[in-house]
């Protein structure tokens, strides 16, 4: 089997800059507070005129296209990882196929939230080495402004999220050395309800109330911070180590590591406890926010953009968030 390579990356993010003082402007919150316990400074907000979720997608998508030297009726497959998808069905994935032009090609959603890009990631890399499709284009994409509760009841994490979106091409590698080395993922359902959006559902209660939709509804993100802190803390390290160790390598052989962009406190444990330099970790949560599937294809496209990735860096991606759902993969670039 070939392994697959990323071709070609990209990202969009909106022009609309949220800075901590613009939050603190509709809810008790101070730059201060949200600096010291997540290490965000600004995020990016959609424009309501002209972006959607699959449509930044596509943006991310053409970028990622140049930059793999390919035209869209290249791609024989998208995947497409949100958490925040246009319509509550159909997912954006054929969205990004009419508007690229494409043939009817196969589109698939991920909804694995946080860790969406390296499960999207994994289904792409696997088409590849079984031989099923040569360039799988690979997405994330968020808008989260439009379904925060910018109330005090919601402002623990209206305070995190941002807009975003990040993609990637994937092809067959001619060099088996090089490429996807291997990709892990896990999940661990019973503590779905530490981090997740209630409603609307098709279970357990109506789909959607007036009630629901009031400050501290049931259709506002819910997070019992604390927890999921303490969860990804164990996670992050773990699922690291497990690519590492199953492609015989150790933490002192990673060049670069691009972990999800959740809080920054995270990512400094993580780098701590791998005993990495600071050089060696990419950190864009003070721009951005969390950006959920988005954030790790936006972190490695502008570390591609800025020479921090090299030939033949061993890279590490990592996730964990929602679901609890955790996942790496290792890259031979």
């Amino acid at each position: 089997m070939k392994n697959s390579r990323i071709a070609g990356v990209g990202h969009y993010v909106p022009e609309k800059v949220v800075t901590n003082d613009d939050l603190a402007k509709l809810m008790d919150t101070s730059d201060e507070w949200i600096r010291e316990r997540t290490g965000i400074r600004e995020r990016r907000y959609y424009n309501p005129e002209k972006d959607t979720t699959a449509n930044m997608g596509v943006k991310a998508a053409r970028m990622a296209l140049d930059d793999a030297g390919l035209q869209p009726s290249d791609i024989d497959f998208i995947v497409f990882a949100t958490l925040s998808p246009d319509y509550f069905f159909p997912g954006p994935g054929v969205t990004v196929q009419e508007e690229l032009g494409i043939d009817t090609i196969g589109a698939l959603d991920v909804r694995n939230q946080c860790s969406g890009f390296i499960y999207a990631l994994s289904v792409g890399d696997n088409f590849i080495k079984t031989g099923m499709y040569n360039n799988v284009l690979v997405i994330g994409s968020e808008i989260h402004s439009s379904g925060l509760d910018f109330s005090n009841e919601g402002r623990s994490v209206s305070v995190i999220f941002g807009d975003g979106a990040g993609a990637v091409v994937l092809s067959p590698s001619e060099n088996n050395e090089k490429g996807i080395l291997s990709t892990h993922l896990h999940s661990e359902g019973k503590f779905a309800k530490e981090l997740c959006v209630v409603a609307p559902s098709s279970s357990g209660h109506e789909r959607l109330t007036e009630e629901m939709m009031k400050p501290g509804g049931l259709i506002y993100p819910i997070m019992n911070g604390n927890y999921v802190f303490k969860h990804a803390v164990q996670r992050f390290p773990e699922v690291i180590g497990e690519a590492l160790k199953h492609n015989g390598y150790s933490p002192q052989d990673v060049d670069v590591l691009i972990p999800h962009q959740a809080n920054l406190r995270i990512t400094k444990f993580v780098q701590d406890t791998m005993k990495l330099p600071e050089e060696k970790v990419i950190s864009n949560i003070q721009k951005y926010g969390n950006t959920t599937a988005a954030s790790i294809p936006i972190a490695l496209s502008e570390a591609k953009q800025e020479g921090k990735i090299k030939e033949n860096d061993l890279v590490c991606l990592a996730a964990f968030g929602s679901g609890f759902t955790w996942a790496s993969a290792l890259i031979r670039w």
